[in-house]
């Protein structure tokens, strides 16, 4: 196993370079090493090395200049207009984060688990989430996940592929089986195990983790385990404190804690697989009551629906254990050639992870615009007072499988699924307690509340003008996308 670690070292570097190439000179040499620091698959010898390879490239990096290739955007089939435009736009874009600013803090050749920066590193606007962390757990098929707990409380939605989670909390074990769209509450401090059982597909598992001890950071507690690949914790203890406590003879526990050298996710035989999972699906909740242990967002009567596309959600009312977190889930399902929105959310700030098709979103900000616009304001020496609703800035990105998109609240989205297949992206809903989602289009939307005279004086025309437009469109929250309305429209003449 130790003959590998120069290799993983030099994969891990490959990995920091693309998201050192993000970030300004400080903030690149610490991301580098908290890779490092984050690994649970290696010793100190080769963290301290791991530690030197970041120091070098960020001293070669300096000493060259900026390879401007570096920064080129996603391109998609075609190199056309329409795709600068997005280059220009994802370059600056602090919303979207894609496979390249994930850190792979553990990896074995059967699973890894890859997790965001805290979300100020990359911008300060994204400061009212800085507490709150992303990750994404993939396990091959036949695989068990070790033991472990975690400094902070998390929330689970299983994306794709079927296991066994098990929790041991106040000294009670629950086990149950999870599946597709299943959304899951895990308390800090519970140890949590699980198991892949299916024989072919991958288990995908998005986690939204919010740390109890330091703020923004969280941590893998192993107990099981060895001296290293991963470290169990009960290493760290001298051997007269873990033969007192265990009472058990020394070389028994040195037989104990050294033998696990196989990393964090592992493969386990079907036997094994088998007698883990003779559980119900879901399962009853143990620790306070009636509660049950996950709930299926799939299986819950949609919010809205309609041919373009349909909305799922979770909250306390539908599952108790979200309560006190003030996090809901969502889940959108957009039909091909489809939308969503234009939306806004009243108090809700979303972190949306796609799960599956291709697509892009569109939304307004005034922070950029107002960013952009002081910093002009700043080299003329002039009008230092804010002005209010002096524009938005239009943050458009292309959307794929993995990526995650922060939604601040307040601020109108559109979601577009491409034309070829659907877009489903789940999102979990920080502060949802109260919030409502507002339809900027579609019927009942906002402006179409509005008073005659209202309309008349916000948009300077005449009010019937006002209500034709916002009265026009019959559907309400999922729509025809522009790729669909075109084709139609394309067909239409063509008949003619």
């Amino acid at each position: 196993m130790m003959l590998k670690v120069r290799p993983f070292l030099f994969c891990l570097l490959l990995l920091a370079v693309a998201s050192l190439a993000l970030g300004t000179k400080d903030p690149e040499l610490k991301r580098c090493k908290h890779q490092c620091r984050a690994l649970q698959q290696i010793g100190e010898h080769q963290r301290k090395e791991c530690y030197e390879m970041c120091e070098k490239y960020h001293s070669e990096k300096q000493s060259k200049e900026e390879d401007t290739s570096t920064f080129l955007p996603y391109r998609g089939r075609e190199e056309t207009g329409e795709e600068e435009q997005y280059g220009e736009q994802e370059r600056e874009n602090p919303y979207v984060f894609e496979d390249k600013h994930f850190i792979t803090g553990i990896k074995t050749q059967h699973g890894r688990i890859r997790v965001l920066p805290k979300f100020t590193e990359r911008s300060k606007l994204l400061k009212g989430i800085e507490n709150y962390r992303v990750a994404i757990l993939e396990a091959n098929p036949q695989t068990f996940i070790l033991p472990n707990h975690w400094d902070a409380d998390a929330v689970l939605f299983v994306a794709q592929g079927r296991g066994t989670l098990n929790l041991v909390r106040r000294g009670k074990r629950n086990s149950f089986n999870i599946r597709p769209g299943d959304v899951i509450r895990v308390h800090a401090g519970t140890t949590a195990y699980l198991i892949n059982r299916d024989n072919n597909e991958k288990l995908v598992i998005a986690k939204l983790l919010n740390p109890v001890s330091t703020p923004g950071q969280f941590e893998h507690f192993f107990g099981s385990g060895g001296r290293e690949n991963p470290e169990s914790f009960y290493n760290t203890f001298s051997s007269e404190i873990l033969e007192a406590a265990l009472n058990v003879r020394r070389d028994r526990l040195q037989r104990l804690l050294g033998q696990q050298r196989e990393g964090v996710i592992i493969r386990a035989s079907e036997e094994q697989i088998r007698a883990m999972s003779q559980h119900e699906e879901g399962g009853i909740w143990p620790f306070g009551g009636e509660s049950k242990g996950s709930v299926n967002i799939y299986r819950q009567r949609p919010s809205q629906s309609n041919q373009y596309g349909q909305l799922y959600e979770v909250d306390g009312s539908h599952y108790r254990q979200l309560e006190d977190l003030d996090i809901s889930v969502s889940f959108a399902n957009i039909t091909q050639g489809g939308m969503f929105g234009p939306v806004y959310s009243s108090r809700a700030t979303k972190i949306a992870v796609v799960v599956d098709g291709e697509g892009y979103f569109e939304m307004a900000c005034p922070h950029l615009s107002s960013e952009s616009g002081s910093r002009g304001r700043q080299s003329r020496g002039s009008e230092r007072e804010t002005r209010i609703g002096s524009g938005y800035q239009k943050v458009r990105a292309r959307l794929r499988r993995g990526m995650v998109v922060i939604i601040p609240a307040g601020h109108p989205v559109v979601n577009v699924a491409s034309n070829n297949q659907n877009l489903q992206v789940v999102c979990f809903n920080i502060n949802a307690r109260n919030n409502e989602i507002v339809p900027l289009a579609g019927r009942n939307n906002v402006m179409s509340q509005l008073e005659r005279e209202a309309m008349e004086l916000g948009f300077g025309v005449p009010a019937r003008e006002v209500e034709e437009i916002f009265r026009s469109q019959q559907e309400e929250f999922f729509f025809q996308g522009p790729g669909g309305r075109q084709q139609h429209q394309e067909g239409g003449r063509a008949d003619a």
